[in-house]
């Protein structure tokens, strides 16, 4: 087992109950175009990048009346309010984040979604001074399960891919993590609980609270 000295973190789902807010304000703003979605429908692109996920309705429902980055800018409104009033942490996200630090290791958010997301839950959660570097995937040609924002949070925090471990609960952010060479610990949510596709990661917990001595066993003493 390579020791680390780096974990970076997913958001959406992982860190953060937003999942649910996503479904919402894609349900509310898609409608005002007449594309009628579905709880299940969103499910469908959880893991992407937004601007992929509004590709992805115009290329099967071609709508009027708003542009494609109108109906992004809509979104990422209703849910970012949602964040910062209503979102609630995931099981031990806090306590993994001020493990880490305790420890002295690096850490990043890595997210699909924007830096503005990403910045309004470090501040819901009240982590901002704990997280090392924030990185959304909206900077880069490639989204999740592209490793391109793995290997660019490594960079930015100068160590190298071996040195970090990723926690993921999306199967496009396990294959990220995987493709990018790094360690990961899968958090399924309860629908991917028992998915045999997230055997790809190197660890299977329900909870970021079991994830913490999975860390551990990684810091070298």
């Amino acid at each position: 087992m390579h020791f680390i000295n780096t974990v970076i973190f997913d958001m959406d789902g992982l860190l953060i109950d937003s999942e649910p807010f996503w479904r919402l304000a894609e349900i509310k703003v898609f409608a005002t175009v007449g594309l009628q979605l579905t709880n299940e429908d969103c499910r469908k692109t959880i893991g992407y990048r937004f601007d992929e996920v509004v590709d992805y309705w115009y290329k099967r429902h071609p709508w009027e009346g708003k542009s494609k980055l109108h109906i992004m800018h809509e979104v990422i409104e209703e849910v970012e309010q949602a964040i910062l009033n209503l979102a609630e942490p995931m099981r031990g996200a806090v306590a993994c984040i001020h493990f880490c630090k305790d420890q002295g290791l690096k850490t990043a958010i890595a997210s699909s979604s924007s830096t503005k997301l990403i910045k309004a839950s470090a501040k819901r959660l009240g982590v901002e001074n704990e997280i090392d570097q924030i990185v959304s995937a909206e900077l880069f040609l490639y989204g999740k399960p592209h490793p391109q924002v793995f290997i660019e949070t490594a960079h930015l925090l100068g160590v190298h891919r071996d040195d970090c471990i990723v926690l993921e609960d999306s199967l496009n952010g396990i294959l990220a993590a995987k493709s990018a060479k790094m360690q990961c610990i899968a958090i399924p949510d309860l629908e991917n609980k028992n998915n045999s596709k997230y055997i790809i990661a190197d660890e299977i917990c329900d909870s970021l609270i079991e994830a913490i001595p999975l860390i551990e066993n990684r810091i070298r003493k």
